[in-house]
């Protein structure tokens, strides 16, 4: 299993890993972006894409948003999503993913990665209790649809 950061140019291994959330997270009636737009996101120095690649296939992947803070001067990885293929879960790959994540985002100087999973989803909060993260909040989300 090959982790990789995505560059600029990896627009193709974008799209397959966009079509593995549509799959995995079960998204209907899902138009993907234009392509223009999805090669734009990869080119800000504030977005990461990680895939998983078996066989140069990509199976799984997470992406990441940087939020610079006003508490400190170093920023925080958001991880947005992530999905494994439904036939390749519990192999260790979305934990090979996060430690990708956290190694890089160390290298970088940022001073935590973060992510979030709905209370009711206790595949994700078992999954993510796995990683060892550091510390684990119940929180509440609140949305304002425009």
């Amino acid at each position: 299993m090959e982790i990789k950061k995505l560059s600029p140019t990896d627009i193709t291994q974008f799209i397959e890993l966009i079509r593995v959330f549509e799959e995995v997270f079960e998204m209907q009636n899902f138009q993907m972006p234009p392509q223009t737009h999805l090669e734009k996101l990869l080119t800000k120095p504030d977005f990461m894409v990680f895939v998983a690649l078996k066989d140069e296939e990509v199976v799984a992947g997470l992406t990441i948003y940087t939020l610079n803070q006003y508490y400190s001067t170093k920023p925080l990885a958001y991880i947005y999503d992530l999905a494994v293929k439904t036939t390749l879960q519990r192999q260790g790959i979305g934990q090979q993913l996060i430690r990708a994540t956290n190694t890089h985002c160390r290298e970088l100087g940022y001073e935590e990665v973060f992510v979030q999973a709905d209370k009711v989803d206790e595949y994700a909060l078992d999954f993510y209790r796995k990683t060892q993260p550091t510390e684990e909040e119940d929180v509440s989300h609140f949305y304002y649809s425009l």
